[in-house]
């Protein structure tokens, strides 16, 4: 039983990451429809920021430029790809953020060289006893920020212009801009809040205590299972991107214990299958992903 509870709080710990990530995928797709598949690029360079000016910045200099250099790019991503390409279909767009993912990670790799540098958090391998279970501070500090900006997040979707724009966006594109609604405003601020939440995940996800790895191409990897979050909760559901997150999270950390570490992350992709054969649109979702 301690065994158990220790594995429900690493995973919720880490479901909140995924969580984050999870609704950037969200976010994105319900203002464009496009899977972003570079969302993995996107960590990696927010990350490499923080790595690459935390001597010079400070830690918190550098993750708050890492943190919008996330943002900025995938603001120049839509707007320099996807936004000239109007007229191509939602299933081209995302192969073409598979290309963009391909680059950006490629060179931040190569500039990483044979070094996995951890993120450095000041709350790093310094966990906690408490009742005989082992507290994580990154895991702790993590589920308060995914708590403040998803509930954050909420709040400007359901009472702000922004939120009424895009959800109206989301429900009929046509109808919305007959109704004077910006679409270009609407989908580069959803890229935009997207590279900001993933800005936010890496400086969890490269660390002692998240993974064990620091900055390479397995937190690109890490960062992707937070796709099958997306699904599991339905990509056009925010609510289902923070449940999808910490379903993702559980079924890890139960996997890689009572089966095996390696077999974890095939389970958690079992697991998206096996409710997508039950609920085409995820769990939370109104789009079947088998139409998208």
């Amino acid at each position: 039983m301690h065994t158990f509870l220790q594995l429900v709080v690493n995973g919720v710990g880490k479901g909140a990451v995924y969580a984050l990530l999870a609704l950037g995928f969200v976010i994105i797709f319900k203002s464009t429809e496009v899977i972003n598949f570079a969302h993995g690029s996107l960590v990696l360079f927010g990350g490499y920021l923080v790595v690459a000016t935390r001597d010079a910045l400070g830690w918190t200099g550098a993750a708050l430029l890492g943190v919008a250099g996330a943002g900025l790019l995938a603001v120049v991503v839509e707007r320099l790809l996807l936004s000239r390409s109007k007229l191509a279909d939602p299933n081209s767009l995302a192969l073409l953020t598979i290309g963009v993912d391909v680059i950006v990670t490629e060179e931040i790799v190569r500039r990483l060289g044979v070094s996995v540098p951890f993120i450095g958090a000041a709350w790093d391998a310094k966990p906690i006893q408490v009742g005989g279970i082992t507290l994580f501070r990154t895991h702790l500090v993590a589920m308060a920020v995914a708590a403040v900006l998803i509930t954050a997040f909420y709040l400007a979707f359901k009472f702000s212009n922004w939120g009424v724009a895009m959800r109206a966006q989301a429900e009929n594109r046509e109808a919305a801009a007959l109704m004077g609604i910006r679409s270009r405003g609407v989908t580069m601020t959803a890229w935009l809040v997207a590279g900001l939440l993933a800005g936010v995940a890496v400086l969890f996800l490269a660390t002692q205590d998240f993974s064990g790895a620091g900055l390479s191409r397995a937190t690109h990897s890490i960062a992707l299972a937070a796709f099958p979050a997306a699904i599991l909760g339905g990509l056009d559901s925010t609510a289902g991107a923070v449940v999808g997150g910490l379903i993702v999270g559980l079924v890890e950390a139960l996997s890689a214990q009572y089966i095996s570490f390696d077999f974890s992350k095939s389970a958690v992709f079992l697991v998206m299958l096996l409710v997508l054969v039950i609920r085409p649109s995820g769990l939370f979702g109104t789009r079947e992903i088998t139409r998208v």
